[in-house]
């Protein structure tokens, strides 16, 4: 088996999902008492929230890649980044590991190609949803469209997670907010939606809504299982 290794804590509630996620798909897989190698290096999310805002990415991707050589240095094997945003500077880790580095946009390709999904809605923060290295790499390497919802509901979307997802809080009425948007992605002819976020998991599940969603918290997680077997 080989070791996983994650870098968390933007937030932390996701990189425990991310722990419990992998510890039990580990298990289901192996059975008995088998749990997954790992190792975690976690980040101050209050100083990663502030540069995020503040447009500071060069400056990020030094904070990553001196995290993702700790993981490194600490036995992984292969690296994941447990955040979707942060994978704005995905490129500096690839370039600074010597262990392979788990992309987050590729196991999702993957699920929803095998969906049959070609035209996709996405939820994620303001940079997730906005800006060009998650659907950029979703339509130039997996041929999949990505459509966003309008600004106003990006502004939302991007207030619950940072404002209450982030702090374990969830309430309902964030939760049918969701749910209207996603509807409105549905109403543009989208075949599925993106929980793309880490958070987004907390606040919203398939019971939720009729279109087929794709939480990328889970899929990035069980793909690192397979890798780990592998």
């Amino acid at each position: 088996m080989k070791t996983i290794g994650l870098i968390g804590g933007m937030s932390w509630e996701s990189s425990a999902e991310y722990y419990r996620l992998i510890n039990q798909q580990m298990k289901q897989r192996l059975g008995g008492h088998h749990n997954a190698r790992s190792v975690m290096v976690t980040v101050s999310f209050d100083e990663i929230k502030a540069l995020q805002h503040a447009q500071r990415w060069e400056e990020l991707g030094e904070r990553m890649k001196q995290a993702a050589l700790q993981v490194q240095a600490a036995g992984a094997d292969f690296v994941l980044l447990c955040t979707n945003t942060m994978h704005r500077v995905a490129p500096a880790l690839e370039s600074t590991l010597d262990v392979p580095f788990l992309h987050i946009v590729d196991p999702t390709a993957e699920a929803l190609r095998g969906a049959h999904v070609g035209r996709v809605g996405l939820l994620g923060t303001a940079f997730t949803m906005e800006q060009d290295f998650y659907r950029g790499r979703m339509q130039d390497r997996h041929g999949i469209e990505v459509v966003v919802p309008e600004a106003a509901e990006r502004a939302l979307v991007h207030e619950i997670i940072y404002e209450e997802l982030c702090h374990g809080i969830v309430r309902d009425a964030s939760r049918v907010a969701y749910q209207r948007i996603i509807d409105g992605l549905q109403a543009r002819g989208v075949g599925g939606v993106i929980l793309g976020c880490t958070e987004i998991a907390l606040l919203i599940g398939q019971d939720d809504v009729t279109l087929p969603v794709f939480d990328t918290t889970a899929l990035h997680a069980q793909a690192a299982v397979s890798w780990a077997l592998a």
